[in-house]
């Protein structure tokens, strides 16, 4: 039977049969079947249109048609390794390169996001002769072996943290230790680090890197203040570390006023190899390392070739010069600073009107909602976040949640989504918490009392 014309409660039971419930779906309860996507929209097997907020690999848009056109034109003219001569790989290094500040000029092309941190921290390593790192509260980087070990969101729930890993406080200025009315959020958190480093040093460890999303999204759509990274950059360097950038959630363009989300911290800051993914191919595997001189050259002072099969290949590399010009000629960076700015305006608004919303937080197209229970302790609003994404749904939005809590509603739509899709989302949000504070209890306690 032709999958497109298979009932969706018989996909569902092949899927039960055949696919491990360690591969979890959205909305397990009632899943949606999606058959096709075009844009910021997904379709179902019955035709019903929903808007995608979730999905940042369709950076571009889902199916892009010129993105489509460039994998298809390649793989009909030739798709090998990266070992043979082609124009592709070092044009697309090039392009990546005008992008980033110029000490980071030396690419890995690789995959998947996970390859690309597992390679950062193969160069750390062999750059600092160091073995271990240093990782924010509730971070994840990827799910190899190597990567779960440096994630927390990860291993406290698999073999717990290894004793070469070294986890610090994420900058939270909503509900960490140093919030909203801090003084110097940037440089508290930062000495948290270094108390970290400190603490490492002094069981005789040495700190090879500091890994961090450049915005943490698994942690809850964090926006770090300015000017930590810097501080941490000192503190990690001078233990004889790099810093390690993960942009694979939100690098090419997500935030709007830079390229780089790492470029939100001060022009000034540079880190030392920055990782990139999802975003990059649209849909297609691609991930990049870029990195500097000397921490490449250290790498390729061991001799050993690093080798991928299908990183750099001849498509992979023509997709991704196709979402670079797309990006471009749609000016989607301009378009996510101002649909983000108008949404989160909205979403302010919101906030106002519903107290279960505690935090509204972001960046061009990078936005968390942080619901609450109780106004006074921050409480994470975890079944109220549950059920809410569950109407969104219903009412055909596709959103998500994520944080330590499950309570931050993340909203990372592809970068067409438009004014009028903020609009249509939000008021579908209004009239769910409205409905939401008139049946459910644990809403209306949030109401101030006269």
């Amino acid at each position: 039977m032709a999958a497109d014309r298979r009932a969706k409660a018989d996909t569902l039971a092949l899927r039960r049969q055949l696919i491990s419930s360690s591969c979890r779906l959205f909305f397990p309860e009632d899943p949606v079947k999606i058959v096709r996507a075009q844009g910021q929209y997904m379709y179902d097997e019955q035709g019903t249109e929903y808007i995608d907020c979730i999905n940042n690999v369709a950076h571009v848009g889902h199916c892009h048609p010129l993105v489509v056109q460039a994998a298809h034109e390649q793989n009909q003219m030739l798709n090998t390794n990266s070992r043979y001569l082609h124009d592709n790989i070092v044009d697309y290094a090039q392009r990546l390169s005008e992008t980033l500040p110029e000490q980071l000029c030396v690419f890995y092309f690789l995959n998947s996001g996970s390859e690309a941190n597992d390679l950062a921290l193969r160069l750390a390593r062999h750059y600092t002769g160091h073995q271990d790192v240093v990782v924010l509260d509730h971070a994840y980087h990827g799910h190899l072996s190597s990567l779960i070990d440096i994630s927390p969101y990860k291993f406290r729930n698999l073999d717990g943290q290894k004793e070469w890993v070294h986890v610090a406080p994420l900058p939270d200025t909503y509900r960490g230790p140093y919030q909203e009315d801090h003084p110097n959020p940037a440089v508290a958190y930062a000495n948290e680090v270094k108390r970290v480093v400190s603490s490492a040093q002094e069981k005789g460890r040495k700190i090879a890197a500091f890994f961090a999303e450049s915005l943490p999204s698994v942690g809850g759509q964090i926006i770090p203040p300015a000017g930590y990274f810097s501080q941490v950059a000192e503190h990690i360097r001078r233990a004889g570390g790099v810093f390690v950038a993960d942009e694979i959630q939100v690098g090419f363009g997500r935030v709007g006023k830079h390229f780089w989300a790492f470029q939100l911290q001060g022009k000034d800051f540079v880190p030392d190899i920055v990782t990139m993914g999802k975003s990059i191919g649209n849909g297609h595997p691609v991930a990049c390392v870029a990195t500097t001189q000397p921490v490449a050259r250290a790498f390729e002072a061991t001799g050993v070739e690093y080798f991928n099969t299908f990183g750099g290949s001849p498509v992979s590399c023509a997709v991704g010069l196709a979402v670079l010009n797309v990006l471009e000629k749609e000016q989607l960076q301009a378009h996510a600073t101002s649909v983000g700015s108008f949404l989160m305006e909205l979403l302010g608004q919101q906030k106002i009107k519903h107290p279960i919303i505690g935090d509204v937080r972001g960046v061009g197209l990078f936005i968390g909602v942080d619901l609450i229970k109780d106004v006074a302790t921050r409480t994470p609003a975890t079944e109220e976040a549950a059920y809410l994404v569950s109407r969104l749904k219903e009412n055909y939005v596709l959103l998500s949640t994520d944080g330590p809590g499950r309570n931050i509603l993340k909203f990372k739509p592809p970068m067409c989504f438009s004014l009028d899709n903020a609009r249509h989302v939000v008021a579908k949000l209004d009239a769910i918490l409205t409905d939401m504070e008139e049946k459910v209890r644990s809403c209306e306690t949030l109401r101030l009392q006269p």
